[in-house]
């Protein structure tokens, strides 16, 4: 038996309540364990603890199995009686059955200490705001999105869409824009908006905030966005807003206090300042003089370890909600700013309104920021790449696909895959299309993301399968004129489809996912989601063959000749609940 591949503690993402009565438990093991048991109960049936007694629990099969690269992923759902849980497992393989507790491995039954999760107290159980699940996001990119004030205008604003964008080009979209456009978003079939940056500061990006209170006056001023997020709300549209909280502009008030005065500005220790007087003709910090973003000298990092800071930063987060009624919070590079800060944020943001939506950008494992005291959820960047490597190497299997899918969900509690933002590109990313080169593929690639559990978002002009390489390119200005004209009705009915069926069909949003692996073709992706009225079926094939299909109730598709489902094509139908597999 292979111990090193088994894991499990009574903690995380392999021990946790599910809600007041259950307790969801994973297990790890090798692909030589053919059985598991889980033996429990309740942690007093025998006696008090460390009395002269011997505990004995009652064993069930866990059936519920996950593959993955190299382990299995067993998992159990469990309601204790008295809300306390003692337990252990017993691993058979085809040679031998060993015991695994806490303190090890052992051959005879009884002989270790077992799992322990004390008590299930309602309190700690983790809480993600259902509505982000039926949630269709759309990331818009203000300044590219659309000009609709052109009062506001700055005598370096360019002609809409006149070249490929740069870094320091501004268009003119605004707010007044987007409040323009909310019905042709209804229309898609978007419920909620995020918006990147739209605080004062100096770049089009901004993301080098200056003024954390006012909004740029680029954009368009209080009123505006005031009108903005209750009309989108009437509409049904959530507005989440993009908070920078791990650095500033170099022109925020308080950091130029610091450059001015140094050790004798009260706002000193707001950042990270190690070396001063600070050489403000110098690009980069690779010095350590300070701390920034990266190494970019225009954005000092704020210490959110200091408590005026946090408090600061808390003032920002409950002004928006409470002022203009905003849904969320995305919070930028949250994986630098302090835990600290982070719990204090939730704690202060869901005692206004437990149904805000508190995102971090985490582009890797999040465990650490999603036990249920700080984030509701992050950008999902570990999906995008794990679909998007699958059609950069063509020697990966259907198999390693469905390792690759599941490994992105066993990772965290199944409240925060339901809210988890499924993302294939943004604005820090080059766009779908110009990585993947093939409209095809591209609309491969939606069908499975408007087909896994989490919330889905699409940055703007995606639905037109708009072109763009790497930042900047990717910020493009949205082409309306041709939008107007009817030359992307085709795609942008297809993205409407594939919305409209997200929203209609639970098992589209559910964590409810099987895979159907077929041996002859191993480049066709094949998985069953199900929900209490239907089945769904998703074929995709990345093979460079035609293959010949069967179906019934068509939902989506593409490239699919009567029977036969092209290369580069996908079919999502709709089974009866009748029909076996």
């Amino acid at each position: 038996m292979n111990f090193g591949a088994i894991i499990h503690r009574n903690a995380d993402n392999f021990c946790y309540p599910l809600d007041n009565d259950t307790i969801q438990i994973s297990l790890k093991t090798g692909y030589d364990i053919e059985k598991v048991n889980i033996i429990y109960g309740d942690p007093f049936s025998a006696g008090i603890l460390g009395g002269n007694c011997q505990w004995k629990g009652t064993k069930l099969e866990i059936t519920e199995k996950i593959e993955l690269d190299y382990h299995i992923l067993w998992k159990i759902k469990i309601k204790p009686e008295y809300k306390r849980l003692k337990y252990y497992f017993e691993l058979i393989s085809d040679i031998e059955t060993i015991y695994f507790y806490e303190d090890g491995f052992f051959k005879e039954e009884g002989k270790g200490q077992g799992f322990v999760k004390p008590w299930l107290n309602p309190i700690d159980v983790k809480h993600t705001p259902s509505w982000v699940n039926k949630t269709i996001w759309y990331q818009i990119f203000p300044d590219r999105f659309y000009n609709g004030d052109n009062s506001i205008n700055s005598p370096y604003v360019l002609e809409w869409g006149s070249k490929s964008p740069k870094n320091e080009d501004i268009y003119g979209g605004d707010l007044r824009g987007i409040i323009n456009k909310l019905d042709y978003l209804k229309d898609l079939g978007i419920n909620g908006i995020y918006l990147t940056p739209i605080f004062k500061a100096d770049s089009t990006h901004k993301y080098d905030t200056i003024d954390y209170f006012e909004i740029d006056e680029s954009f368009g001023d209080k009123k505006t966005f005031k009108e903005l997020v209750e009309k989108a709300h009437k509409k049904g549209i959530k507005i989440m807003l993009d908070g920078v909280f791990n650095h500033c502009g170099k022109n925020f008030p308080y950091w130029q206090d610091v450059i001015k005065k140094g050790e004798n500005s009260k706002y000193y220790n707001w950042f990270m300042v190690n070396k001063w007087p600070i050489d403000e003709t110098k690009k980069g910090t690779e010095d350590k003089s300070f701390y920034s973003f990266a190494f970019t000298a225009n954005m000092p990092k704020l210490n959110t370890n200091n408590r005026e800071v946090v408090d600061y930063i808390l003032g920002i987060c409950e002004y928006w909600i409470k002022e203009f009624d905003i849904d969320g919070w995305r919070l930028d590079v949250a994986n630098e700013i302090s835990h600290y800060l982070c719990k204090e944020i939730r704690t202060r943001l869901k005692s206004i309104n437990k149904d805000i939506y508190i995102l971090g950008e985490i582009w890797h494992d999040a465990i650490e920021w999603l036990r249920g005291d700080e984030f509701d959820s992050v950008m999902n960047y570990p999906l995008q790449n794990a679909i998007n490597n699958f059609w950069f190497d063509k020697n990966m299997s259907n198999v390693d696909f469905m390792h690759k899918i599941n490994r992105c969900y066993e990772v965290y509690m199944e409240q925060t895959n339901k809210v988890l933002f499924n993302l294939l590109d943004s604005h820090d990313t080059d766009r779908l299309i110009y990585r993947v080169k093939n409209e095809d593929i591209f609309w491969q690639q939606m069908s499975i993301l408007f087909t896994l559990v989490g919330s889905p978002c699409i940055f703007y002009g995606t639905e037109i399968v708009l072109e763009g390489a790497f930042d900047p390119d990717c910020r493009a200005c949205m082409p309306w004129n041709m939008i107007e004209e009817g030359l992307f009705n085709e795609r942008i009915d297809k993205m409407k489809k594939l919305i409209r069926l997200r929203k209609d069909i639970e098992a589209f949003r559910n964590s409810n996912l099987s895979f159907i692996n077929d041996i002859n073709n191993k480049r066709v992706i094949k998985y069953l989601k199900e929900d209490d009225e239907q089945k769904i079926i998703v074929t995709i094939n990345a093979s460079d063959t035609d293959i010949d299909i069967s179906f019934e109730d068509i939902l989506f598709c593409n490239l699919l000749n009567g029977n036969i489902l092209k290369s580069n094509g996908v079919l999502i139908e709709r089974i009866k609940k009748r029909d076996k597999f």
